[in-house]
């Protein structure tokens, strides 16, 4: 018996639709990630993108538990002494609601080309409306 080796030009992408409303930042977060790297295909190979696109909908109601909108806190530096700027999750989402899923899902995929790579895969998008039907997504139930 041959060992089975994934190629890239061997990958089906597909397109799916997930609604963020109402639910936990961290668990939706990590079930997106395991979308992005392919985890869920029998194809799956650490050092191959076999991922597949996730189109996010509804982000600004996402839901978080405990006291995270106030004490969670996004950090960003300017690059100058003294630039260091930080930002609670409550007004993060206000100003860029897009943001905490994307950093989220960020942290959880390789911190190398290949996550770089994948990142890219994820539309993340405030309302409910998105301009991707062309690529007739499929609803995900998470």
């Amino acid at each position: 018996m041959k060992t089975f080796v994934t190629k890239p030009a061997e990958v089906e992408r597909n397109w799916y639709v997930v609604d963020a409303d109402g639910q936990t930042l961290g668990r939706l977060a990590s079930q997106i990630a395991t979308i992005l790297r392919g985890k869920h295909k029998p194809i799956y190979d650490p050092s191959v993108d076999c991922g597949d696109y996730v189109v996010v909908i509804n982000a600004e109601k996402i839901h978080v538990t405990g006291r995270r909108m106030d004490q969670k806190k996004y950090y960003r530096h300017s690059g100058y002494p003294g630039g260091l700027t930080e930002i609670t999750l409550r007004d993060q989402l206000k100003k860029h609601p897009t943001r905490p899923i994307q950093s989220a899902v960020k942290g959880m995929l390789p911190k190398n080309s290949l996550g770089r790579k994948m990142i890219k895969m994820m539309k993340v998008y405030a309302g409910s409306e998105h301009p991707h039907e062309a690529q007739q997504p499929q609803n995900l139930k998470l």
